[in-house]
């Protein structure tokens, strides 16, 4: 992001509409979708075709976002579809939904406990446990998948908390898109890796 220098991985995750502008207009900033469908081309209207995704930029994808619920047969047919070295992002209501997706294998698990979404009390602090626990139950699971926690961070503290707590970072939108100073936020945001 202009501005900010960090170690820590930035990644914009954009409606599809907008991921070949986001792309032109920030080409230094990884930028992912967010929802893809696992469809083959043809009368598939309202979905969106991970080649299409691609093809303007994308290199990565959240799904089952607690926004656009989805089956997990429909995440498990996608990380067939998406090809090696395509992100993806699942995302968890809970624990259980957490280690179930985490055997399927994507690239991350996100926790975000619904009735926190884009609240001003962070997951970290308003249930610890959840984000522990997950970290537990994904790591039972697999190695592999990497591990996010969401829902109300805000602040550099979230950040760290959420990384003790087991994670390897977390996945937000609130925290900056609601700042009066965006800028500022993300500078908090990183402020303590």
């Amino acid at each position: 992001m202009a501005g900010i220098e960090t170690e820590a991985r930035l990644v914009a995750a954009v409606s599809s509409i907008d991921l070949a502008a986001v792309v032109a207009a920030a080409p230094a900033i990884e930028v992912w979708c967010q929802h893809l469908d696992p469809i083959q081309f043809g009368s598939n209207t309202g979905w969106t075709h991970p080649a299409t995704a691609i093809e303007r930029g994308a290199s990565g994808t959240l799904i089952n976002h607690t926004e656009h619920k989805v089956s997990h047969e429909h995440v498990a047919a996608l990380l067939e579809q998406v090809p090696d070295g395509f992100s993806v992002c699942a995302c968890a209501a809970d624990i259980d939904e957490a280690r179930a997706l985490a055997a399927l294998e994507p690239t991350f698990v996100a926790i975000e406990p619904p009735e926190l979404i884009g609240g001003d009390v962070s997951v970290t602090s308003a249930d610890p446990s959840i984000v522990s626990g997950t970290a537990a139950a994904v790591r039972e699971v697999s190695q592999a998948v990497g591990i996010l926690c969401g829902a109300g961070v805000k602040t550099g503290a979230d950040v760290a908390k959420a990384i003790d707590l087991g994670t390897s970072g977390v996945l937000l939108a609130s925290g900056v898109t609601k700042a009066d100073d965006p800028q500022a936020a993300l500078h908090d945001l990183v402020s303590k890796l």
